[in-house]
């Protein structure tokens, strides 16, 4: 049962702040507060509970590295750029280089800008190899060399869809084996991917994203991010049980850090197989229980909620619902579809997850971790506008 609003008024985030600078701020992660419910019951694990951290591991091939070169002498204005054996496409002056994360599923090098992120953050250098357009003022035709972050002014992350509530659940109705973004699928029916860690995930702990806003601090990569606004495919009018739980992939929001912020390993570059490369790495952010709603439905089930399972055998824009399962089933490693057992696993990293909310928990209640509400929310404008030229 939900308590009512005049047993537990509403706390603001200026209470939660004071809480947390006297280092009395009551914080758990997703998990933690759900067996406290259990234990106790709403109503008290609601007076108990201050912050509910959840998280996400993200695999992602949607976002670039953007960085930024100063001048060389006699200066250049880069029209080809490869660092790290990665193509860059030039912005701006021609010093802004923006490597994709993604890549050809068919690239001999298997290579993208998340590799060359995760081989300077462990301290290296990569290759600097670039064409000119001369101009009067900048004279230069090609230049090449080493850099490490130490010659870059700028570096940093950017991901168009970090954050996303809800997933799916990808199987194959074609023989044999489907290779898809989340990895490979047997068919028909033998295998399943879901790509949402479900309770405990940002987005089907906080429905709608709603506590989120440009400039909301989040835990990424062993560091501190922003929210940069709504992420690509952002669908806040998405189907939702009458919780507010959304059923399907809904509101998304993009997210940029400061690569100076991540930590060497927080970043796991990889290559799917038919696919291309992607980047995998944890977020996590705090869910301050405002009001008895927001507890309420940080302490849903992973009974209570469910995801769609689509056909990916079908290469359409909407993909076939061959049903819906819960992520308790999920859990369990094995769902049922058409009457026969399909085999599950998740399609991201449930431990990287795991070891990100628990270090944001830390970092709550040492003061270390911003605690702060986004003077506005994310659009309510849908991102998800087919292309149909």
């Amino acid at each position: 049962m939900v308590p009512r609003r005049d047993e537990n008024p509403r706390r603001s985030i200026a209470d939660l702040q004071a809480r947390q600078a006297k280092g009395d701020l009551k914080v758990l992660t997703a998990s933690d507060y759900r067996a406290l419910v259990a234990r106790v019951g709403l109503a008290e694990a609601f007076q108990q509970t201050d912050v509910v951290v959840a998280a996400d591991t993200v695999l992602t091939d949607e976002g670039a590295l953007l960085l930024s070169l100063g001048p060389c002498d006699p200066p250049i204005r880069l029209r080809e750029v490869q660092i790290g054996g990665v193509a860059a496409q030039v912005s701006g002056s021609g010093s802004d280089l923006l490597l994709p994360l993604g890549c050809s599923p068919t690239d001999a090098a298997r290579r993208s800008g998340g590799h060359v992120l995760a081989e300077l953050l462990a301290g290296g250098t990569v290759s600097l190899s670039g064409l000119g357009d001369p101009t009067a003022m900048q004279p230069r035709l090609e230049v090449s060399g080493m850099v490490g972050l130490r010659q870059c002014g700028v570096a940093r992350l950017l991901l168009h869809r970090a954050i996303v509530e809800n997933g799916i659940v990808a199987v194959s109705t074609a023989d044999g084996l489907l290779r898809t973004p989340y990895g490979p699928l047997l068919g028909p029916l033998a295998s399943a991917l879901y790509s949402c860690g479900g309770a405990g995930s940002i987005g089907l702990t906080m429905p709608a994203l709603s506590l989120l806003g440009p400039g909301s601090p989040v835990f990424i990569g062993g560091g501190i991010g922003w929210v940069q606004g709504v992420g690509s495919g952002h669908n806040p009018m998405a189907r939702r049980q009458s919780s507010g739980h959304a059923t399907v992939p809904a509101a998304s929001a993009a997210v940029v850090v400061d690569v100076e912020q991540l930590s060497s390993g927080s970043v796991r570059p990889c290559f799917i197989e038919g696919h291309g490369a992607a980047l995998l790495v944890a977020i996590a952010v705090p869910v301050p229980l405002f009001e008895a709603t927001v507890a309420a439905q940080a302490a849903a089930e992973p009974e209570d909620l469910e995801a769609p399972v689509l056909d990916l055998a079908v290469p359409r824009r909407v993909k076939p619902q061959l049903g819906r399962v819960t992520y308790g089933q999920l859990a369990q490693g094995r769902l049922t579809l058409q009457g026969s057992p399909v085999r599950c696993a998740p399609a991201h990293s449930p431990r990287l997850a795991v070891a990100a909310a628990l270090e944001l928990g830390e970092q709550l209640r040492s003061g270390a971790f911003p605690l702060v509400q986004p003077s506005m929310g994310l659009s309510r404008r849908p991102g998800l506008l087919p292309l149909d030229p």
